[in-house]
């Protein structure tokens, strides 16, 4: 008989069964934990998780405004964008593990260096996301290469951008500048103005003076990104982009050709490694033409320059890419006695009417200080001195005036400070008194000092911007205007938003009675023939010539020296002639001669060579065999 005896433990079979019971149950009830909290995470909180996601792919990125034009006086546009083909990397989208291999290929195929790529990509680490632009202004059958290759280039794109194109080049490229990919610097410096690491900027002229109305504002739009950072698609855009304002200039560029065409001609015939004209309208300050030669081609900075092409500007003794209207200070010999003479008279030292005897030299102690015809002229008035520029009649009102005295004048006409052209990178110039040498060199001004001064030699220094601006404030009877490049700022619409009216820096004190006797001087610079056959154009004109004297001694004593022309012409018509009595004179110009050593005033040539081209004249009066070489000396 079989059965279960009590107290013998359970068979094998039956604990296992048991066993498996609880397993089960315990499996059971975790799946059901699980799918209850499936359920709530997809239902209860789905909407959440999923909203969470999609901002996740949601990004903001800026929307580029488009630069602003420029445009002369006339209307003729100077400055305007074109569509070119730009190569970038974003760096998110590039494995490193590809980057070599991209960098090689970018590098053959654009034939750039992989350096120069490999620097651009790592200057921009900390902002992976942002392309960092490779190449500009790449040809179209380039552009399509890249394109048909973007497979094999991850995180490589071919985009259309705009870029800068300057419709006269050098013609006006010391005005109007160019612009340049941003740096950290500017990045570190601008970055609460909203530059990015793609940006550019104004780095010279006008281009960098009104950078913040050219450049516009960026807009907002917000995109849709996928797993690798591409964009794909756009969600909308939060904020237009506003285009820059644009630029309406002072400039005529056909006085600005006829500028060029002057002095060129005269560089090419003496061999002058640099030159300088500006013309300037005396009753507004309004710049008409600044010439500053040599010159560069603002449009290979636009079109993205070499290292190996910006280097050779950089290197050019000449100095291309400085502006020397305004960027360099020389002395201005006999120029400068405007302002020796105007003060002399002012301060009550001479009348119109008094003579002093010219000699052949002044001298302190051992020292001589000779008249430049080493000569003299005799007794002399104000009129016939500045008519000959007699170095030994405004030494002694030099040494009348006195060295502080001669510095107020020369402040008051304008030198010493920088004009407020609307321009970069303008030079201050030098009026030597006793102050400044003393803190300069701690020493006081000595007597000899204050004749040379007198004739705008030893520390006088100016720029050929202030000189123009002082003759200009001469010819329209006193005021003294702020240069002005600029005429208006208009809106992409074409309204105005803001217009630039005249800015007086001030009124000259001196009486209009000496003005006007030293404009009668100006004219007998011309009556007189120091200026040889200048009086003989069909216009009234008055002005001064100088040279002034610099560098080192040649093998015969000899030192170079730089030609200076200041004029300006009185308002005529076809029934008026022009009256250098009255204040209405509505063109002023200057000419700069750089290391001329000529037989005559090189300066003197340039600005009747201008004169003829611009007022159309029926002559031509000029001297080539003035602008022969051999530091003659006998221009002053």
């Amino acid at each position: 008989m079989s059965g279960i005896v009590l107290g013998q433990p359970d068979p094998p079979r039956s604990r296992l069964s048991y066993r498996f019971a609880i397993f089960g149950l315990i499996v059971i009830l975790a799946v059901g934990a699980l799918t209850t909290r499936l359920f709530y995470l997809q239902i209860g909180r789905g909407g959440y998780y999923s909203s969470v996601t999609g901002q996740n792919r949601l990004t903001l990125q800026p929307i580029a405004s488009v630069r602003g034009l420029i445009y002369d006086r006339a209307g003729r546009l100077l400055a305007t964008n074109v569509a070119s083909y730009v190569i970038t990397v974003t760096p998110a989208d590039l494995p490193f593990s590809e980057r070599g291999r991209v960098v090689d290929r970018l590098s053959q195929l654009l034939g750039i260096t992989r350096e120069q790529i490999i620097e651009a990509l790592d200057r921009n680490a900390g902002l992976r996301f942002d392309a960092v632009t490779i190449a500009t202004d790449v040809p179209v059958d380039l552009a399509r290469v890249v394109t048909e290759e973007s497979r094999d280039l991850p995180g490589v794109t071919v985009s259309i951008a705009n870029r800068r194109e300057y419709a006269y080049g050098p013609l006006v490229s010391h005005v109007i500048g160019y612009t340049g990919a941003v740096t950290q610097n500017d990045l570190d410096k601008e970055g609460n103005e909203g530059y990015l690491a793609n940006d550019v900027i104004g780095r010279a002229g006008v281009e960098a003076t009104f950078e913040q109305q050219l450049r516009g504002t960026y807009g907002v739009e917000q995109v849709e990104r996928d797993a690798s950072g591409q964009v794909a698609r756009t969600v909308g855009v939060i904020d237009p982009p506003r285009d820059g304002d644009s630029l309406e200039l002072t400039l005529d560029t056909t006085t600005q050709q006829q500028a060029e065409m002057a002095i060129k001609w005269a560089m090419d015939l003496v061999g002058l490694q640099r030159g300088v004209m500006i013309v300037m309208n005396p009753q507004t300050g309004e710049i008409l033409a600044m010439v500053s030669l040599p010159s560069y081609d603002d449009n290979l900075f636009a079109k993205g320059i070499s290292q190996a092409d910006y280097q050779a500007l950089v290197d050019d003794k000449a100095g291309p890419l400085t502006n020397f209207a305004i960027s360099e200070q020389y002395p201005p010999g006999s120029t400068y006695k405007l302002v020796t003479g105007a003060g002399a008279l002012q301060d009550g030292l001479i009348k119109d009417s008094s003579t002093l005897d010219t000699k052949p030299y002044l001298q302190i102690g051992p020292y001589k200080y000779w008249d430049w015809n080493h000569t003299g002229w005799g007794p002399l008035n104000i009129y016939d001195a500045f008519g000959h520029s007699s170095d030994t009649f405004f030494y002694q009102l030099a040494g009348m005036l006195g060295i502080d005295r001669l510095g107020y004048w020369a402040k008051e006409f304008g030198f010493g400070e920088k004009t407020g052209v609307d321009l970069p990178n303008e030079a201050r110039g030098i009026v030597p008194d006793n102050d400044w040498k003393q803190s300069v060199f701690d020493q006081p001004i000595y007597p000899g000092e204050t004749y040379q001064a007198g004739i705008g030699q030893g520390y006088d220094a100016v720029t050929p911007l202030q000189l123009l601006d002082a003759y200009s404030a001469l010819a329209n009877g006193g005021t003294l205007y702020r240069p002005q490049i600029v005429r208006r700022v208009l809106a992409p619409d074409g309204s105005v938003v803001q217009d630039f009216t005249p800015d007086v820096i001030r009124q000259l004190d001196i009486d209009p009675q000496v003005l006007e006797e030293m404009r009668l001087a100006a004219r007998r610079v011309l009556t007189i023939r120091h200026t040889y056959n200048l009086v003989d154009l069909p216009i009234m004109l008055a002005g001064k010539s100088g040279t002034a004297e610099f560098g080192i001694r040649d093998s015969e004593g000899r030192l170079p020296f730089h030609s200076w022309f200041a004029a300006f012409v009185p308002k005529f018509s076809a029934d008026q002639e022009g009256d250098v009595t009255k204040t209405d004179s509505e063109l002023a110009v200057l000419a700069f001669a750089y290391d001329s050593r000529t037989r005559g005033n090189a300066a003197t040539e340039i600005v009747k060579y201008f004169l003829q081209l611009h007022y159309h004249l029926d002559v031509d009066l000029r001297r080539p065999d003035l602008l022969r070489r051999g530091n003659f000396y006998g221009g002053n």
